[in-house]
């Protein structure tokens, strides 16, 4: 593998730093995107059951806001419907605000890993070129025949630059893709389980 390094070249250490910025997001993301993380499959049917006679205790609230993404867009209903003169569009908007908020950390550091699969050909043809140049320099006119070892130094860095860009941007675009549809169901999932939970607290203040 150092081989590999020193045949391509100085211009493969941003490839790499790239590919470990990117291996660190990806596991990071899988980490944090988990389904128990963020949309628990019998949460809301668990809220629902909590509040069916009035609206829990604090603890019980603040508990539920610490379980996971949508807990914490439930629990801001919750507390929306505890106050004093709130109706039915106070608690939808306090879910709404908190939905957003949790939408937004869900998609932190895609854009970080969608800006690498896009870099990252982009510097493996800046290698591309850079070996090229290296070519055309030991063909150069004037000079006392073709340098072999230059030249050979030249075509590797054009073709493992080239590769090794491949390498860290193909990977990183379809994380980035997986990545992206996950949010965005988790998204879906949430804006489907706030619009039932604010109707039943809507019934639940009539009373």
């Amino acid at each position: 593998m150092f081989s590999i390094i020193q045949a391509a070249g100085w211009p493969i250490w941003p490839l790499i730093a790239c590919s470990v910025v990117a291996l660190a997001l990806v596991i990071e993301r899988m980490i944090s995107l988990q389904r128990a993380r963020v949309v628990p499959p019998q949460l809301l049917e668990e809220a629902l059951a909590v509040s069916s006679r009035g609206l829990p205790p604090p603890d019980v609230v603040e508990q539920l806001a610490q379980n996971s993404a949508l807990g914490e867009v439930l629990a801001s209903g919750l507390r929306a419907a505890g106050q004093r003169g709130a109706d039915s569009q106070d608690l939808q908007a306090a879910m709404e605000g908190a939905g957003r908020e949790v939408a937004h950390r869900l998609e932190r550091y895609l854009s970080a890993l969608a800006t690498i699969a896009s870099a990252a050909p982009l510097l493996g043809l800046l290698g591309t070129v850079i070996g090229l140049i290296e070519i055309f320099g030991s063909q150069a006119p004037g000079s006392t025949g073709s340098n072999p070892a230059q030249l050979a130094q030249g075509i590797s860095i054009a073709l493992y630059n080239t590769a090794f860009g491949l390498i860290v941007a193909i990977p990183s675009l379809i994380f980035w893709r997986l990545f992206r549809a996950r949010v965005d169901g988790y998204v879906l999932v949430m804006e489907l389980a706030a619009e039932r939970f604010a109707r039943h607290l809507a019934q639940l203040h009539k009373r």
